[in-house]
């Protein structure tokens, strides 16, 4: 598989000791920072390229977007902060043989805490003395709060426990309603990531815990989902990816 790797910052290096690992080859390493060969991919790259994996900021991915797409590259977009522009993200690989997979989060051992969530959530909807909020950890230069992934482990417990029906960010002034699912977000030092979903009651506290010790299981995901995506066309999340591949 030749690759090209959009973004060459921690998790961009973390990508491509994966790659070299499995037997693949880099085609271009694209930084806008000028961390790695290039500030933007080339024609040149885009020809020789099978795949690229994108951790790069989500400045001009709709652009990059439609470059994937016209080349016919298979995209694993591990981006996060765009989702407000999604429609016009996924809208170029609707037609052609091209395919792009997205998602807050690419780590095997995430979206076993995702399925863990959602099966605890599921498990205290009868137990109205449970209340439950998410938490979570990231280093100093983390761009988006919340991060995708409390995002999506609070959207795994919205659909499975009926007395939550929306996530409330941060910690505004006042009480929270008993509706609101808090997600209180954590900037310190260089953590890689804790995510956390705690359930109290009057009698006892449960918790639930994803503690990141590196980025190696990001960037393994970030791979196989690209092989997975190699004979593949179309528009695809990463939650079906997963499912897939752990069913």
């Amino acid at each position: 598989m030749n690759v090209i790797l959009m973004g060459y910052g921690r998790m961009g290096r973390e990508v491509e000791q994966i790659l070299n690992q499995k037997g693949h080859s880099i085609v271009a390493r694209v930084d806008p920072g000028g961390m790695g060969d290039m500030t933007s991919v080339d024609e040149e790259s885009l020809k020789k390229a099978d795949a690229v994996i994108e951790f790069a900021l989500p400045e001009g991915i709709v652009k990059r977007a439609e470059l994937y797409s016209s080349y016919g590259l298979k995209a694993v977009i591990a981006t996060t902060g765009w989702e407000k522009q999604r429609k016009d993200v996924l809208s170029p690989f609707k037609q052609d043989s091209a395919a792009i997979m997205y998602g807050s989060n690419f780590s095997m051992g995430a979206h076993l805490f995702f399925r863990l969530s959602s099966y605890a959530a599921s498990l205290i909807n009868k137990l109205e003395d449970y209340d439950v909020a998410v938490i979570e950890y990231h280093h100093n230069k983390k761009i988006d709060s919340p991060s995708g992934t409390a995002l999506s482990a609070a959207g795994k417990i919205l659909e499975n426990l009926n007395r939550k029906k929306e996530i409330l960010p941060g910690n505004p002034p006042g009480a929270i309603k008993p509706e609101q699912l808090q997600i209180v977000s954590v900037r310190t030092g260089s953590i890689p990531g804790i995510h956390k979903v705690c359930m109290d009651s009057p009698a006892d506290t449960i918790e639930l815990s994803h503690s990141a010790r590196n980025r190696g299981g990001f960037a393994l995901g970030s791979v196989l989902a690209a092989e997975w995506l190699l004979d593949r066309s179309g528009i695809f999340s990463v939650d079906e990816f997963m499912q897939d591949f752990l069913d």
